[in-house]
């Protein structure tokens, strides 16, 4: 619960002379939530409370989201401090990855992991999964330019009339409006990466190296930048912390990996037999101690029903951001 890490919140802050913000996203199967513009509005009011100041530092755990908002997120917290710190616990993929580099600094736990920044782009244009209602594979920007790259590059292929075989083969898979999306993808991070990097990185050539790495020469999206190799190999301005500074930072994730359930599987049979069957999920997390927690819930009950194909009915009610009062806290945690 937010009280119990309040005070993790204030002793985090005195350690590192900052005002702290935590932005968590679930990777909870099958609640897994992911960085988006509903959160802009939510920031904004914890940073209206904690007001300008000379640092701020984002306690960040994500498998990543949408680029932009992930943009907007850098920009608006800069609007607020002098100097930007993302602090990582455990995940910062993706999206986050996009975030962390545009910090001035960014403290590394020693299981932290960082990861490519080449997006994925989901819309309703994009392939259907075969069996799901109203469910499609999202598309890489990055396996999109494999793909071609193979067959230029690996196969050989030059041929005009050939590559433009390959493209309508392409183009009968993925509709021709997600692949321009995807080009405009992939040159978009480029350029906001190169933008992000130069508040930790001199060196106009090593920025260019680091874009070609998270982008594409890492060879998968699931590829995982320890902290050794954020410093070592990539340049990034990484800190590790010291005894004292790791066991608040693993602390503060041991309580919300508890409370959000983080990498635990729900058993939805389980979620029928309790509480006839309600049940109240929290997939996301902002907090400050200035504004307080904002949680992202989703709501419904669960009925046993023997006439449907699998015996179990989820009437889903609810998904979204809500505000916890301070009592309503305090009466939760009693």
């Amino acid at each position: 619960m937010y009280l119990n890490r309040e005070n993790l919140y204030q002793k985090l802050e005195r350690q590192l002379d900052t005002k702290l913000l935590v932005y968590i996203t679930s990777d909870r199967p099958g609640y897994e939530t992911r960085i988006a513009q509903d959160v802009i509005d939510l920031f904004i009011n914890h940073l209206e409370k904690i007001g300008s100041v000379p640092r701020i530092s984002l306690y960040l755990y994500t498998r990543g989201g949408d680029i932009a908002a992930a943009w907007n997120i850098i920009n608006l917290l800069r609007m607020y401090c002098d100097e930007f710190q993302v602090i990582i616990p455990h995940k910062a993929h993706s999206a986050g990855t996009l975030i962390s580099i545009g910090a001035n600094s960014i403290i590394m736990t020693k299981q932290a992991t960082l990861g490519p920044i080449d997006p994925s782009l989901n819309t309703a244009m994009n392939p259907a999964i075969p069996g799901a209602v109203a469910q499609t594979f999202p598309v890489s920007v990055e396996d999109v330019n494999g793909y071609l790259e193979f067959a230029q590059e690996q196969l050989g292929i030059k041929d005009d009339m050939a590559l433009a075989n390959i493209m309508i083969k392409l183009s009968e898979k993925v509709h021709p409006l997600v692949l321009g999306k995807v080009y405009r993808s992939r040159a978009q991070i480029k350029m906001l990466a190169e933008k992000l990097l130069s508040n930790q990185v001199n060196d106009t050539g090593k920025i260019k190296q680091i874009i070609a790495f998270l982008c594409s020469d890492s060879g998968s999206h699931d590829y995982t930048i320890n902290r050794r190799e954020a410093k070592s190999q990539l340049g990034l301005n990484i800190i590790k912390p010291n005894d004292e500074l790791y066991q608040t930072i693993n602390a503060i994730y041991q309580d919300i990996s508890t409370e959000l359930c983080l990498g635990k599987s729900y058993n939805i049979r389980e979620l029928a037999s309790v509480n006839n069957g309600q049940y109240n999920i929290c997939r996301g997390l902002i907090e400050s101690i200035a504004g307080g927690s904002d949680g992202y819930w989703s709501r419904g009950r669960i009925q046993i029903n023997n006439g449907i194909p699998g015996g179990i009915q989820d009437e889903h009610t609810s998904d979204g951001w809500e505000h916890a009062e301070q009592d309503v806290i305090k009466d939760a945690d009693k």
